[in-house]
């Protein structure tokens, strides 16, 4: 069932909105070779603290960090650790705001320094093809036609798109209906109404789009071991088209 939101109920989510964005800004001056996934994560830990906010993820199907830190061919749901960045890295950090119960989502790729021209131009055009995504995210169009802005770019560019997660509604669960794929058909899924809230998060690879999964059940790799890069919003569907919650 498709929960949709009151405008009320969508403020609340935009506060939530406001302090992830916040914390991503902050992330962006800490990224640099040396700082470790760990750290970052335990500054996120205090800064939602801080903004009397909680960190979503942690403990969520016994996940036990405040945020997921995927680097270079990581997809998603990477484990924060101890090992520093290195100078040329790709890095994304994912997190799940929970504020007066309501919740915000928000993923974001960094380069660790300089990095190759070929890791960013990947940084480039996933985040083009999150914001091609919210482009279609407006009253009276399907599910599909986000999905299918995202691909067409995407494969024109040269990149596969992730099939294995995909973006949703959220609300005061983090997973609710409907699932966004980023990948095909348009006019497929359900219609956008006014009040629905969704994620919309592509994740791009340089080669296949197969993943698997580590030993610890979470952290998704591509299999080819190329790299992957994610860009993630959450928005709402109003009648004067789509509100980004997650703006930085």
């Amino acid at each position: 069932m498709i929960i949709l939101k009151t405008p009320e109920e969508i403020e609340y989510m935009r506060a939530a909105g406001k302090i992830l964005a916040a914390c991503h800004r902050e992330i962006a001056k800490l990224i640099r070779p040396g700082i470790s996934t760990w750290e970052i994560d335990q500054f996120v830990e205090e800064f939602l603290a801080k903004h009397e906010a909680t960190p979503e993820q942690k403990g969520y199907s016994g996940y036990p960090y405040a945020t997921c830190g995927s680097v270079n061919d990581v997809i998603c749901h990477g484990f924060p650790k101890k090992d520093p960045l290195r100078e040329g890295d790709i890095v994304t950090i994912d997190m799940v705001v929970r504020k007066n119960g309501w919740l915000a989502d928000s993923a974001w790729s960094y380069a660790v320094g300089k990095i190759s021209p070929e890791a960013k131009r990947l940084l480039e055009v996933t985040e083009k093809a999150l914001y091609l995504g919210i482009e279609q995210a407006v009253v009276g169009n399907r599910v599909g036609d986000i999905s299918h802005a995202i691909q067409v770019y995407a494969e024109a560019e040269g990149y596969s798109v992730v099939r294995d997660f995909t973006g949703h509604g959220i609300g005061q669960q983090m997973h609710e209906e409907p699932y966004v794929p980023h990948f095909g058909p348009p006019g497929r899924g359900p219609r956008l109404k006014e009040g629905m809230v969704l994620t919309i998060e592509p994740m791009l690879n340089i080669g296949t789009y197969h993943a698997k999964v580590d030993e610890d059940g979470w952290t998704a790799r591509t299999r080819d071991g190329k790299l992957s890069a994610q860009y993630e919003h959450t928005l709402a569907i109003t009648a004067d088209g789509p509100v980004i919650l997650t703006k930085q």
